[in-house]
């Protein structure tokens, strides 16, 4: 028998269970199939709650649908306010797509700076960068809506995007500085024998190698600001500048009535570009997560 064939007959081996591990692994089958449908169910129930006219929503917890499905609420919770709900999901795509560019440019290269450069300061700023992993956000909230102010930079996009610019995000900075230190040494040197600085030894040598990281920090980035509340709410006071994710409590007024059907339209239809991009870029997530650096 060759060794091809006995390594084949191992892992048929290893694949068999034995008859006492059954009902074991049967329970565990049906452990992890109940919190899967766990998990799953509120979003078939939004979608199927969307279908239904408004009276009919809440007190019925079934999937089923006992009435033609009504569409009508995507249409009325489209056009439900002055401009098309299309304006709010394009606000939130510009501010979501400058968020991606600003974290991942700026963010990559002060974690290059801080793992390959020497400098001035340098471990102060890694203490820094550290030591801001554990501050809130909301303890600097104020005073930079202060500034912003003062700057007459409200009801614009620049209190969003311009910090991410400026490698703000002390996460996305410690993990890209991570990877970086995984990569070896000589490639720099390598790239210095050619002839390349500092910026083009980043961009032509180190980028290409971080690559799953990079799409980490692209994808997170992403979610936390196409989901992000507070800073539109309090930064873009006019309706014109408002995101997908304000207008959509204005579904549901503690004051007036509310309409469920259409919030649960418009709350799939923003759900769509997250699980598009999630679909897309869900092994390069993966790899960033699980991989530590250069291999």
């Amino acid at each position: 028998m060759t060794d091809s064939a006995s390594a084949s007959a191992a892992r048929s081996a290893d694949q068999r269970v034995s008859p006492r591990r059954l009902p074991l692994k049967l329970v565990w089958h049906l452990v992890v199939l109940a919190g899967a449908v766990t998990m799953v169910y509120p979003v078939l129930w939004m979608i199927v709650s969307s279908l239904r006219p408004e009276n009919h929503i809440f007190g019925n917890a079934s999937l089923l649908l006992t009435d033609p499905p009504k569409v009508a609420n995507y249409v009325s919770g489209w056009l439900a306010f002055q401009r098309p709900f299309g304006m709010y999901m394009i606000n939130s795509a510009i501010l979501s797509g400058g968020a991606v560019a600003g974290n991942v440019l700026s963010c990559s290269m002060a974690a290059y700076a801080f793992a390959r450069l020497t400098f001035p300061g340098r471990r102060v700023g890694i203490a820094i960068v550290v030591g801001t992993l554990l501050l809130p956000g909301s303890v600097t909230f104020v005073s930079q809506y202060v500034i912003y102010s003062k700057l007459g930079l409200i009801n614009t996009f620049a209190p969003l995007l311009l910090p991410k610019f400026l490698a703000t995000n002390s996460f996305f900075v410690f993990l890209l500085m991570q990877f970086i230190r995984g990569i070896p040494r000589e490639l720099d040197q390598a790239a210095r024998i050619d002839g390349c600085g500092p910026i083009r030894t980043f961009f032509v040598v180190i980028a290409p190698l971080i690559r799953p990281a990079l799409a980490t920090t692209a994808i997170f980035t992403f979610i936390a600001e196409w989901n992000d509340y507070l800073g539109p709410l309090v930064y873009l006071t006019k309706e014109r500048w408002q995101t997908a994710a304000v207008a959509l409590t204005a579904f549901g007024s503690p004051d007036g009535p509310s309409d469920y059907g259409q919030m649960f339209a418009m709350g799939l239809i923003t759900l769509v570009p997250m699980f598009v991009i999630f679909t897309i870029f869900q092994r390069s997530l993966i790899q960033g997560i699980s991989s530590t650096g250069f291999k």
